[in-house]
């Protein structure tokens, strides 16, 4: 991919979440690396700290914490958003996969017409109809495609909306029974963790890069972490057994880097409390580094 400016910024919130302590995702990362590598990449790093979440807020049953999601999405676009009228390519160090909503939807207000390539264990599909548990990590790629919760992303800005045919979701193997009918109705590609073993990754990760590559300006890559087999990546809060291996989300993320289409990325979900020195958030930064053009030879 061409090299251009990073601009990366952390957002510490794991109120999206139910379990606490994602919101020091971005200083595992940090702290493994990421910001030394970029540069030795090539690339003009700046680092532009991190956003942190209201103390208090209120929320309902079916969409918890709201007021602080909302608040940090607000912000987080307004952030992403400079990025990218500074020609910068937006990198976020998450926190809670809920923080998808205020970047992407930056991306996509700039860009105007984006596709959007979801790693996760998990669909984020839900609304606050369909959800099962109230928490709002799990409805962000609903949100930024206009199937809600429209306070998400709409902040009275005229939300661009992401057109779901240009969505891939790769690796879901937890999939809520509502959500997986709301994915059909929308139009979104799935490659379920048992299509990855049908295909292979290298035959999915090609596919996924020409739905949301073809007639787009390019995409977003959102990567949670809990995607990856929870023996390889143990520091996250919603494990699911038997996920990618290590090596297919390496091939995933580098194949990407050489199609030259990405626009901007997450890395979400690390949550250094459950983890075992760090492990999951060195294999975070790595990734991060095999997107932005980390070769092994």
């Amino acid at each position: 991919m061409t090299k251009r400016n990073v601009d990366l910024v952390g957002v510490q919130m794991d109120l999206g979440a139910s379990k606490r302590g994602v919101n020091m995702g971005p200083a595992a990362i940090r702290y493994a690396g990421v910001c030394e590598g970029i540069e030795k990449l090539g690339y003009s790093l700046r680092d532009k700290g991190d956003l942190l979440c209201l103390p208090s807020g209120a929320g309902t049953e079916r969409l918890r914490n709201c007021e602080q999601v909302v608040d940090i999405n607000r912000r987080l676009y307004t952030t992403t958003l400079e990025s990218l009228q500074n020609n910068a390519l937006p990198l976020i160090l998450g926190g809670d996969h809920s923080i998808a909503a205020g970047s992407i939807s930056a991306v996509s207000k700039h860009y105007g017409k984006i596709g959007i390539i979801w790693i996760d264990a998990h669909g984020d599909w839900n609304n606050e109809e369909s959800t099962e548990s109230g928490n709002m990590h799990g409805m962000p790629f609903s949100a930024v495609c206009g199937w809600g919760p429209d306070q998400m992303v709409n902040f009275g800005q005229n939300p661009v909306y992401v057109d779901p045919h240009h969505c891939v979701q790769i690796g879901g193997r937890d999939i809520d029974t509502e959500e997986r009918i709301r994915m059909k109705d929308a139009g979104v590609t799935v490659f379920p963790i048992n299509e990855i073993d049908k295909q292979g990754m290298c035959s999915v990760i090609e596919q996924a890069i020409q739905i949301a590559g073809t007639d787009t300006v390019g995409f977003h890559l959102s990567f949670d972490i809990d995607a990856i087999t929870p023996e390889a990546a143990p520091g996250t809060g919603t494990v699911v057994h038997s996920g990618l291996t290590v090596r297919e989300a390496f091939l995933a993320v580098e194949t990407i880097s050489e199609s030259g289409k990405m626009l901007s990325m997450d890395m979400v979900e690390v949550n250094p409390i459950l983890d075992i020195r760090n492990k999951t958030g060195i294999l975070a930064s790595e990734l991060i580094l095999s997107a932005l053009g980390k070769v092994v030879f």
